[in-house]
C-alpha cells in the first residue's frame, strides 16, 4: 500500500523551488495560487532568505502550493491519483495539502484557509513571546513528566525519542536548566508555540472562515493528525484542520495507523525528507521516497506504481459510505440494528470498532437508507476499510 505524506513548517529551505520553476506548467500554476495568497510564492521559494520564508504567514502558503503542485506534476490527471493511493496524511499544515489530494477541498480553498492560518498563527505568536524545542531521546514517560511539571505541551509527537515541547520562553529555559534525563535538547527556530493554547485566537478566526468553506467526503483514506484516525467526514475534516492550529500532532499515532494498513511505500512530496526520515526509523521495512526535485519524477512515478493500489472509499456520488476509524473489531450497534432497506438518522452510531488500547463509536453524519453492509459481526477491520453503504436521504 501507498501512503502519500505533505510535510509541515520547518521543510522550507532556501531556493527549494528554483529545479521546479524551470517547467512552465508548475510555474504557472503556482502563479495562480500566488495570486489567491495573495503572495509572490516563486519569489519566495526561489529568492528570499531563510529568515524571511520562517515567517509563519509565509512558510506555510509556501509549504502548501508546493506539495500541492508536486502532487500534480505525479499524477498530471489527478483522478489517476485514487487508483493509486491507500492513504494521505500531512503533518501539521500539511495535512491542508493532504485534504486537497483526498478530494476534501479545492486548491483555491485551501489556498485561503492556509493564508489565513498563517497570518493569523503569526498574530497570536506575537501576542506573547513563545517558541519550541525538540527533546531527542529520554524515556517517554519521563519527558512527558518534565513537560508538564514546567508547564509546556508536547506540540509534536513524531514518535519514539522524538517530541517536540512548546510554551513561553521562560518555561523552555527552565527545561533547558532541568532536561529529562538522557535527553539532548535542541531551539528550533520557529516563530511562536504551535500546536498550544497559545494559538487558542488563530483558532477563532480560522472557525469563521470555514463557515463559508463547502467540503466532499475523502475519496481516498485521510489519517488525521488529532489521534491518527481515519476521517471520512468533510466537515470533520474541515473542523479537524481549525481545531488542530492549537491541539498537538500526534504523527506517531498517524504512523501507528500507517502500520496497521500494512504500508508498503511512504512518498513525501516537496520540500522532502524530514517526514521520510522519521518514516525510516519508525516504520522499519517500510519502503520511502522524498520527491524533492523534478529529475525525480519518473522514478516517483515507477515508486507509485510499484505500492499503489486502487482508494477503497472513492465512492459513487449517489451513495455515502461509513468506514472504520481505526484497526480493530467491528460489532453493530446492539440496541437498532439496521438492516438493508433501514433508514438511519444523521448522527446516529450503527457500528463500533474496539481495539486493545479503544473502542470507538461509527456515527453516521448523514441520514440514509442502508444499501449493503460489507462487513460481518465479529469482523477484523482495518483503518479505512468500508463497513456500510448508505443511499442519501432526500435533503442531504
Amino acid at each position: 500500500m501507498l501512503v502519500i505524506v505533505a510535510p509541515g513548517q520547518g521543510a522550507q529551505a532556501p531556493g527549494f523551488l528554483e529545479p521546479w520553476l524551470e517547467d512552465p506548467v508548475f510555474e504557472n500554476r503556482l502563479h495562480w495560487l500566488s495570486a489567491v495568497a495573495g503572495l509572490d510564492l516563486a519569489h519566495y521559494g526561489t529568492k528570499a532568505d531563510a529568515d524571511t520564508i520562517r515567517d509563519t504567514a509565509i512558510a506555510q502558503p509556501l509549504l502548501v502550493a508546493s506539495s500541492m503542485l508536486a502532487a500534480l506534476a505525479v499524477f498530471p490527471h489527478p483522478g489517476d491519483a485514487f487508483q493509486k493511493m491507500g492513504a494521505l496524511a500531512g503533518h501539521s499544515v500539511g495535512e491542508i495539502a493532504a485534504a486537497v489530494g483526498a478530494g476534501v477541498i479545492s486548491a483555491e480553498q485551501a489556498m485561503v484557509l492556509v493564508r489565513e492560518r498563517g497570518k493569523a498563527m503569526a498574530a497570536a505568536s506575537a501576542l506573547t513571546p513563545t517558541s519550541m524545542t525538540a527533546v531527542l531521546g529520554g524515556d517517554r514517560d519521563e519527558v512527558l513528566a518534565k513537560l508538564d511539571q514546567y508547564g509546556l505541551t508536547a506540540a509534536n509527537d513524531n514518535g519514539p525519542g522524538q517530541i517536540v515541547a512548546a510554551g513561553t520562553v521562560d518555561e523552555l529555559a527552565a527545561l533547558a536548566a532541568d532536561p529529562p534525563a538522557k535527553a539532548r535538547l535542541i531551539p528550533l527556530s520557529v516563530a511562536g508555540a504551535f500546536h498550544t493554547k497559545h494559538m487558542e485566537p488563530a483558532v477563532e478566526t480560522l472557525a469563521g472562515y470555514a463557515k463559508s468553506i463547502t467540503t466532499h467526503d475523502p475519496r481516498a483514506r485521510l489519517i488525521s493528525n488529532r489521534d491518527g484516525q481515519v476521517v471520512h467526514d468533510g466537515r470533520d475534516v474541515l473542523q479537524r484542520l481549525v481545531q488542530q492550529v492549537n491541539a498537538p500532532v500526534r504523527w506517531d499515532l498517524c504512523m501507528q495507523t500507517m502500520a496497521d494498513l500494512q504500508v508498503t511505500g511512504i512518498l513525501e512530496m516537496t520540500p522532502a525528507g524530514t517526514l521520510t526520515g522519521i518514516a525510516r526509523r519508525a516504520l522499519k521495512g517500510v519502503e520511502t521516497f522524498a520527491l524533492k526535485t523534478p529529475d525525480q519524477l519518473d522514478d516517483a512515478r515507477a515508486f507509485v506504481d510499484k505500492h499503489g493500489s486502487p482508494s477503497e472509499i472513492d465512492a459513487s456520488p449517489t451513495w455515502r459510505l461509513l468506514v472504520a476509524p481505526m484497526k480493530g473489531t467491528f460489532t453493530r450497534e446492539a440496541q437498532v440494528k439496521r438492516e438493508t432497506g433501514d433508514a438511519v438518522e444523521a448522527g446516529e452510531v450503527v457500528a463500533t470498532v474496539k481495539s486493545l488500547r479503544d473502542e470507538l463509536e461509527v456515527r453516521a453524519p448523514h441520514g440514509g437508507i442502508v444499501v449493503e453492509w460489507l462487513v460481518e459481526e465479529g469482523d477484523p477491520v482495518a483503518p479505512g476499510q468500508p463497513l456500510v453503504r448508505l443511499h442519501p436521504s432526500g435533503g442531504n
